[in-house]
């Protein structure tokens, strides 16, 4: 999580103890969530995990909803930020080694989901029917993450056509997901193993994976 600071302040400015407050509350909202839930968690389990009493959280942060949809958002642009840079490196080693490059895309997803836990973790919490009320975040966020890598590997992968692309990133989602949830950090080698293998079939190209 980035340091906060005023949305005014001049760069390098220390964080004003209001910013230093709202951090503590979404750092606690965003592990509670990710373990027991929106529909498991209180506001009152909030303040409690972050040292403060609920009226505070709810100066600074609003009702629970505003905290979900502000977590929700964060771990967004966390996904979106290492998915792009992802994209990036596929994209320029995709001509010259497909396999090699869809197979390194994999690999820098699930590390990144291995290095936050909370995005996997929250969105299979979504998958659950948590947080029902919150209907349209697929849409807003999930949707157009998943399109885009759709459309990357089919632009990049002649014979691969949109469909089978993204069949291929919804196995991997669903596959990383449920690992990085088990957390059985010593099994990462083998996983990643599995992974690209798994990821180069789906998709049809590459032997010898």
């Amino acid at each position: 999580m980035t340091e906060p600071t005023h949305p005014g302040a001049a760069p390098g400015t220390p964080p004003s103890q209001a910013d230093l407050s709202r951090e503590r509350i979404v750092a606690a909202a965003t592990a509670l969530f990710a373990e027991h839930g929106y529909d498991g968690t209180t506001t009152r389990t909030i303040a409690a995990a972050a040292g403060l009493n609920v009226a505070t959280v709810a100066y600074h942060v609003g009702g629970k909803a505003d905290l979900y949809r502000e977590v929700m958002r964060r771990a967004h642009e966390a996904e979106r930020a290492a998915v792009d840079a992802a994209l990036d490196g596929f994209g320029a080693r995709a001509a010259a080694d497909p396999a090699g490059a869809a197979a390194a895309f994999a690999d820098r997803y699930l590390d990144f989901c291995l290095e936050q836990p909370h995005v996997p973790a929250l969105w299979m919490r979504r998958w659950l029917a948590d947080a029902a009320e919150f209907a349209g975040l697929e849409e807003e966020y999930a949707r157009p993450l998943l399109e885009s890598v759709r459309d990357a590997l089919a632009a990049a992968l002649p014979g691969v056509p949109p469909e089978r692309a993204e069949l291929a990133v919804w196995t991997v989602l669903w596959t990383v997901h449920g690992f990085c949830r088990s957390v059985i950090s010593a099994q990462v080698p083998r996983f990643r193993a599995h992974l690209h293998g798994l990821v180069v079939r789906e998709l049809g190209i590459g032997d010898g994976w």
